[in-house]
Order: C-alpha cells, then sequence, then structure tokens
C-alpha cells in the first residue's frame, strides 16, 4: 500500500471514530461537548508594542501586538480615533500554511475579531481624538498565528482583547502654534469592556465548543457570538458549508452567554480589568 494510501485510510477511519463519539457526547480526548481546553493567557510578550499577549488554546496559539500612532480620521468619522486589526498566518502555523500576503481565511479571521472588538464598544473611540478632522491616535493591531489546532477565532480575539485591555500609549499635544508635541505621559486605552467570542461548532446534528483541528476536518457550520462585559450580545458571523436551524441558534446563544461568563471572568483577572 502506498503511504498516500495508507495515510488516507487511516484519516477516514479516525473521521469515522470521532464521528461515533460524538454521536454519545463524547470526543477523543475525553472533554465533554462545551469544554473548553487549557486556555493560557501571557501579556506584555513583546517589549517594543504598547501592548501585547500570547494565547494558548490547547495546541493553538496566537500572539497580538498594539501600535499607537497619531494619524488623519477617516473623513466620515472625523471626531473618532482609529482601530485597524491585521492578521497573518506564520508558514510554520500548520502543514498547509504557504508565505505570501495574507489569504482569505486571514482576512476573514482579522475582520470577525475586529467586528466584535469594535461593535462592544470596548475602546472608546471618541476618546482617541487630538484634535477632530485633523489629528487622532490609532490604534493598529497585529495578530500572528503560530500554530493552528482549532478554533482560531476564539484564540485570536483573546490575544486581541488581552493585548488591547494592557496597552499604554505616549500622549501628544497641540502646541500654541497648533504643532503637535509628544509629552512624557503615557495613558492606558479608554477600555469600557471586555468582549468574549465563543464559536459554536455544527457536525452533523451535534454542536460542540472549541475543537480542536482533526475535530475541525468534519465541521460543516459554525456561528461566533461576541457578548460585552454585561452579557450583551453585540457581534455574531456564521461561516461554513451550511447553517443553523433557527433552534440550534437559540440554543447556542444561552450556551455561549454563560461560557464567555466563565472564559470573561478569567480574561479579566488576567488583564487586571474590573
Amino acid at each position: 500500500m502506498m503511504i498516500s494510501q495508507r495515510g488516507y485510510f487511516i484519516e477516514n477511519l479516525r473521521k469515522e471514530q470521532m464521528l461515533q463519539l460524538l454521536a454519545k457526547g463524547k470526543r477523543l480526548d475525553d472533554r465533554g461537548l462545551l469544554d473548553y481546553r487549557p486556555l493560557k493567557i501571557e501579556v506584555g510578550v513583546i517589549e517594543k508594542a504598547e501592548g501585547s499577549a500570547k494565547v494558548s488554546l490547547g495546541d493553538t496559539q496566537v500572539i497580538a501586538g498594539v501600535k499607537v500612532e497619531v494619524d488623519r480620521p477617516f473623513p466620515d468619522t472625523p471626531d473618532k480615533g482609529l482601530l485597524i486589526v491585521n492578521a497573518e498566518v506564520l508558514p510554520l502555523a500548520s502543514a498547509y500554511s504557504e508565505p505570501g500576503p495574507p489569504d482569505e481565511d486571514a482576512i476573514e479571521l482579522a475582520r470577525v475579531v475586529d467586528r466584535g472588538v469594535r461593535e462592544s464598544g470596548m475602546i472608546e473611540l471618541e476618546k482617541l481624538v487630538i484634535e477632530p478632522g485633523r489629528y487622532v491616535y490609532a490604534v493598529f493591531v497585529d495578530v500572528n498565528v503560530l500554530n493552528i489546532d482549532g478554533n482560531l477565532f476564539d484564540a485570536t480575539s483573546y490575544a486581541v482583547v488581552a493585548a488591547l485591555a494592557t496597552t499604554k500609549y505616549r500622549k501628544y499635544e497641540l502646541t500654541e502654534n497648533g504643532e503637535l508635541k509628544a509629552t512624557d505621559k503615557f495613558e492606558k486605552l479608554p477600555i469600557t469592556t471586555i468582549p468574549i467570542s465563543i464559536t459554536a461548532f455544527r457536525i452533523g446534528d451535534v454542536i460542540l465548543l472549541d475543537p480542536n483541528a482533526d475535530e475541525e476536518t468534519l465541521v460543516e457550520a459554525r456561528l461566533t457570538f461576541t457578548f460585552d462585559g454585561r452579557g450583551n450580545l453585540c457581534a455574531a458571523q456564521m461561516g461554513g458549508s451550511k447553517g443553523f436551524s433557527k433552534d440550534q441558534v437559540l440554543k447556542i446563544i444561552e450556551i455561549a452567554k454563560l461560557k464567555a461568563e466563565e472564559i470573561g471572568g478569567l480574561l479579566r483577572r488576567q488583564v487586571g480589568y474590573g
């Protein structure tokens, strides 16, 4: 038997085993369907960044760094600062990763995480204005995916939120001549809440949380919900080749809200918020 044929045979056996276990409410790693893998959050991991965090969710690893600069506001929001999230999957993160510019998956990852942070109102962008229409602070978040082993959306969101919550940036002020001047003062970003992303996945009729890479090969649909610190649902994004029924969506919201409270407590303690 050729190596490729043998690998394909073993892969199919493993998938069949996973499907049989999931039908019984079990998983290969003995977790319950709604259990997350161990979550580790480290902050201040990039010395030259204004804020940074590394998240390990099982074997999925993501690092986020924040840079704050003075920039021009967008023409349609002259009285708000800027928030821009970019994501890149490093070539060594997965056997399927390739060098080059961010692909569609990386772009979607950045957009979903950005939307959750933005719609939660985590940062008061109105307070990041130096002079309306002229000078504002721009908050750039760069995400590097170090290793992929499932549930990248949640791991990335936690890294971005932790990095933003611990960011300190240099203050600028206007001189009498209307010129910008750097000061010796540093301030934290105006944080109002700690948003929490929870992604549910559907495999057949089974709903589960935090799949590893093997389980994700069976996923037919995913649904990411982001909650603010008060338990309000503020953002949602669906992906995958199939969808969810109304009853499944309502059930997922209930599950995700409870799980967000659990993970939110851990994240808040790690960043010293509240």
